[in-house]
């Protein structure tokens, strides 16, 4: 039965190291363009604000069309607006006084068609709630640039998890590769001992049960090389279809275990506890927005416009008359029927919600970083046991092989050292892996940027 080694599997692959493979994600990954984005969308937001600062200019031009003028009625004396003149004579000959003349059924006023066109303009100039605002609208930028550093946290822990875990399944592919390897060895020794009537038939079924045992290990740990390969790439934020491998081993990271000092506990760098810093800030700042609701408020106000008024479309001969005027505006809140005051309250609950919300945080935060530095302790002290277990498994399975070549043990016996040694050899893989592991998750919680141990900063 033929198996093909990892290392002709690979072989055409671009193989890449861990600092590459978060280079990569960095630049690739779709949650970290994401949160890029939102950067940039948060950043065109505050300068929306601040426009809020600068004159408002709006132009318009108007037309209408009156369906029915609209009609005065004015009461005056006609005679009086004639000079007293009369409208005919007595028998005497001397004019008769006229009766008076009132306007009983009033006249329309206005032409058909009006036109108007201008310009008006506005700013604030005293005006506390906006300047607040402005100052939310800041840290809305600073929280999406917190948002999308914990983006790039997050990514690089499943990068470093990702890969490792690759590492991992192909240290486990080997050793089930050495186990099908000394087990297809045993096969064919056994068998020649049978031929030669120096083992039982019992043994040769042995021997062949253990090789086909073998097997699915073998197929098994071969297709977590894949899958772990796989989800590296999906993290990475490359083609699936990528052909890809990953430099290095396991035991390349066994001196980090042994000599790198334990990190600090400090969750200065955590991103969430920053995020919740600066929402505080946010709150305090929306509290003083509100309040500052009810102070008065100064605006200056400007407008030039041009009117027209005819009753045909001759425009050349219409004649605009202009109309412009420049003030203050001052606006003084006097009764809201609570809802300024409501509005500081509800306000306040809400920090009192996000403080409580905060030490809870941290709470959780203190326990998972303490089950980090302890499964990292254990794991130091698991490879050292284990490694030692393998020196003392390797050696015992070369005896036991020895003494079944001989004829002083059985193959039972042989089983049993391969088992042991199998055991052993992963245990050493499992514990590097698990401190890698937990210290990639610790680095993530403590907020330890990649981007600033390399030096490439943004």
């Amino acid at each position: 039965m033929a198996f093909f080694p990892l290392a002709a599997q690979s072989s055409g692959n671009a193989v890449i190291t861990l600092d590459d493979a978060l280079r990569i994600a960095l630049s690739e990954n779709a949650s970290v363009k994401v949160a890029d984005l939102e950067v940039k969308r948060t950043g065109y937001a505050r300068k929306g604000s601040y426009a809020s600062l600068f004159p408002q200019i709006d132009g318009s031009a108007n037309y209408q069309r009156t369906i029915k003028k609209q009609v005065m009625y004015m009461d005056f004396d006609m005679s009086s607006m004639m000079g007293g003149a009369g409208s005919g004579t007595g028998e005497s000959g001397s004019a008769a006084p006229a009766a008076p003349s009132r306007s009983a059924d009033g006249f329309e006023v206005g032409r058909w068609n009006t036109w108007s066109t201008g310009v008006s303009a506005s700013m604030p100039l005293v005006n506390a709630q906006l300047w607040k605002s402005l100052k939310i609208s800041d840290q809305d930028v600073e929280l999406a640039v917190e948002k999308a550093r914990n983006s790039r946290l997050e990514t690089v822990t499943q990068v470093k998890k990702a890969f490792f875990t690759v590492l991992l399944a192909k240290e486990a592919a080997k050793v089930y590769q050495s186990v099908y390897d000394n087990a297809l060895e045993n096969l064919e020794l056994t068998q020649k001992k049978f031929n030669a009537q120096r083992a039982s038939e019992l043994d040769l079924t042995r021997a062949k049960t253990t090789l086909a045992n073998a097997v699915p290990n073998v197929y098994d740990s071969q297709n977590s090389v894949e899958i772990g390969l796989w989800q590296l790439k999906a993290v990475m934020g490359v083609d699936l279809d990528t052909q890809i491998d990953v430099a290095g081993s396991l035991a390349d990271y066994a001196d980090i275990m042994l000599t790198e000092p334990a990190p600090s506990a400090d969750l200065e760098g955590n991103s969430t506890l920053r995020q919740l810093a600066i929402q505080a800030g946010q709150l305090a700042n929306t509290i003083k927005m509100q309040q500052y609701a009810s102070l008065p408020t100064l605006a200056l106000a400007f407008s030039y416009s041009l009117n027209a008024m005819a009753n045909d479309y001759k425009f050349s001969q219409y004649k605009w008359s202009p109309y412009s005027y420049v003030g203050l505006s001052l606006s003084i809140p006097i009764f809201a029927g609570g809802r300024r005051y409501n509005a500081v309250r509800a306000a306040k609950v809400q920090a009192t919600e996000l403080d409580i919300q905060r030490a809870n945080t941290e709470r959780q935060l203190q326990i998972a970083v303490r089950q980090y530095l302890g499964t990292m302790e254990t794991a130091v002290k698991s490879y050292g046991s284990a490694s030692s277990a393998v020196e003392t498994a390797t050696k015992a399975y070369g005896i036991a092989r020895q003494s079944y070549d001989v004829g002083r043990s059985t193959l039972t016996d042989l089983n049993d050292a391969q088992l042991a040694l199998t055991q052993s050899q992963l245990g050493v893989c499992q514990a590097i892996y698990s401190y890698l592991s937990a210290k990639s998750d610790l680095e993530g919680t403590l907020g330890a940027d990649f981007l600033d141990k390399t030096n490439n900063n943004e």
